[in-house]
């Protein structure tokens, strides 16, 4: 078998890697190691599919390596299935390594032992699963949409723990937070699967659908996002927000028209030790501001946030992007692994 080498990221760089529940901070995210071996375990789970290779070191012990693909959801949606890698099956990857030396890396590429290349179908950008010839259109907000990918513009960070880390400034709360973090301790909270509060479900439209659903007997307004199966009840009946003693996960939302833009108000938000992905904290004071308004040809929706919470935010950050109106695309339940949704943290 061919020893563990690693190379400078120019050198088989094919397609960006898509991360889900955690952050690149612990990986190398700037070389690559490639070895073959042998597949030993494949499995396909949320938040993230692995697989597992055994191959021989330079000293010539055997080794394991995880390899960490994207979640399930979104590797099927690449045409993966559980038949897509076989026990014992031959095969050459290629990684982003852990920066801790240990046999464990984000997927880059894969090539099987016929010289296929499969490395396009796993690994993918924002936007790819909507290419239908001609856009599907509504009348309304109702309904399912995922992110137009061009609308992010060139510059675009990706991810929400990128994006966040680009656009906001913290307070020295804020950072001293953010400082103290690990990703690998019990302060995590999706090592319990526990899901991330509004923004994520609008930043998470770059691979999961967001589903708009009207009550219109109940004056009520669902907002659901297939990542962490999360859902949101946005009041339309006039209310005010709570006491501020009485906090929730996801926050209290009440929402108004302004015209054709719906406009949903959310505060009230629970403590939450790292809310963006990347240790920076949320607050009794967080607040958000969301505004959806369809386009003209009703195939696309125009959504904006809002964010302020200024216990650990330094003026506020606004957020826009187009959403593709996307009926094909079914709300599979996300279904949270507790033994994947943990695996990246060292043993």
């Amino acid at each position: 078998m061919r020893h563990l080498t690693t190379f400078a990221t120019a050198s088989f760089v094919l397609v960006s890697p898509v991360l889900g529940h955690h952050s690149d901070a612990a990986l190398e995210m700037d070389s690559i190691a490639t070895f073959e071996g042998v597949v030993t375990e494949y499995s396909l789970r949320n938040p993230h599919a692995y697989f597992t290779v055994e191959t021989t070191a330079e000293n010539g012990e055997q080794v394991e390596w995880t390899v960490q693909m994207a979640s399930a959801i979104t590797v099927s949606r690449r045409g993966w299935t559980r038949d897509s890698l076989s026990l014992g099956e031959q095969i050459s990857v290629g990684v982003r390594p852990a920066k801790d030396g240990r046999p464990y890396g984000l997927l880059e590429w894969i090539e099987k032992a016929d010289g296929t290349n499969v490395s396009g179908e796993i690994v993918a950008g924002p936007g790819d699963v909507t290419d239908l010839e001609v856009p599907a259109t509504t009348s309304t907000l109702e309904g399912r949409w995922i992110v137009d990918a061009s609308s992010l513009g060139a510059d675009y960070p990706g991810g929400l723990d990128q994006l966040t880390l680009a656009e906001l400034t913290l307070t020295e709360k804020g950072r001293l937070a953010e400082a103290a973090y690990s990703q690998n301790s019990e302060e995590n909270p999706e090592l319990a699967c526990i899901s991330k509060p509004t923004p994520s479900m609008i930043v998470y439209t770059d691979l999961y659908p967001l589903e708009i659903e009207y009550n219109d007997s109940e004056e009520t307004i669902e907002i659901r996002s297939q990542y962490f199966d999360v859902e949101r009840t946005v009041y339309m009946d006039g209310r005010e927000h709570p006491a501020a003693d009485e906090r929730y996960h996801h926050g209290h939302s009440v929402g108004r028209w302004d015209g054709d833009i719906l406009i949903v108000d959310t505060a009230n938000f629970a403590d939450h030790r790292s809310p963006y992905q990347n240790g920076i904290p949320a607050g009794a004071q967080k607040h958000i501001v969301e505004r959806y308004r369809l386009g003209e040809d009703g195939s696309r929706m125009a959504v904006e946030f809002f964010l302020e919470d200024p216990e650990y935010i330094v003026g506020s950050m606004t957020h826009s992007r187009d959403l593709l109106y996307a009926p094909q695309m079914a709300m599979i339940p996300f279904d949270c692994d507790l033994e994947a949704t943990r695996r990246f943290v060292p043993q």
